[in-house]
């Protein structure tokens, strides 16, 4: 794996981001993590997953560099889909997976953490989806699952102002289970994986079956046209536009358009 990094011990595995500097999810990483998905998934010797970042991010973000190959709105709402259909296998994953947050979850990072399971972050870590900042909007499923796990009026102020919250604060708004410090992120990560992994394994199967139920019915249908609007919002004006204006590292000038 070029962009990803796994180790087994104790029935635990992790699987590190290594797309330094920002980690940041570009196809190559999505289909990375599916192949290591299939490996662990068989592997009796693995009950738990763990995923974090490697240096200073979680994962800052989707590759937007990435983005400028693309050629039109069908292949960025394909993009879309890839990363959908991951983070939808990972939700309905047969083992837990644990994402352990530290520096910033933004924008994809954010994605594939709600994904998983649960989440453990450092305190001042920053989580949110920016994407709006670009001109853009997410296309990963936050659009869906961020409302599930904060309530839409606070997904509406992360979403439509692009502020991240700190770690402490995705406690409280119910989209992380617990903050420590940075230093004792991987510790008590570890120590939490550990109590899961004494579980059987047939009744964590069964628990974690049982919580697909638990969707509102509309959520397949706003995944999809998530990923319709993803290419719609790219072809645009103003989405070509935030895009130049991130590489250029200059203020977008959205016309509306």
């Amino acid at each position: 794996m070029e962009f990803l990094k796994t180790s087994i011990a104790d029935r635990i595995a992790t699987i590190t981001i290594t797309k330094g500097p920002a980690n940041a999810l570009s196809s190559q990483v999505l289909k990375e993590l599916a192949l290591v998905l299939n490996e662990v998934e068989h592997d009796e010797n693995v009950r738990v997953i763990l995923i974090n970042g490697e240096g200073r991010f979680f994962s800052a973000g989707a590759d937007i560099k990435e983005f400028t190959t693309i050629e039109n709105g069908e292949q960025f709402s394909e993009l879309a889909r890839l990363g959908q259909n991951l983070f939808e296998r990972m939700e309905n994953f047969p083992k837990p997976i644990i994402a352990a947050v530290h520096g910033a979850a933004l924008g994809g990072g954010l994605e594939l953490a709600m994904a998983c399971h649960f989440r453990l972050v450092s305190d001042n870590a920053k989580l949110g989806l920016p994407e709006l900042q670009l001109g853009l909007i997410p296309g990963f499923a936050g659009s869906q699952r961020l409302p599930r796990l904060v309530g839409t009026p606070r997904a509406a102020e992360m979403l439509l102002t692009s502020t991240p919250i700190t770690g402490e604060e995705a406690v409280k708004a119910g989209l992380a289970n617990h903050a420590y410090p940075e230093a004792e992120l991987l510790e008590n990560a570890y120590k939490i994986a550990g109590q899961i992994a004494k579980k059987s394994p047939i009744a964590i199967k069964a628990i974690l079956e049982l919580f697909s139920y638990s969707k509102q019915e509309k959520f397949h249908a706003g995944v999809e046209r998530e990923a319709v609007l993803f290419g719609q919002v790219f072809e645009s004006a103003d989405g070509q536009e935030g895009i130049s204006a991130f590489i250029d590292k200059r203020e977008p000038n959205f016309v509306g358009k």
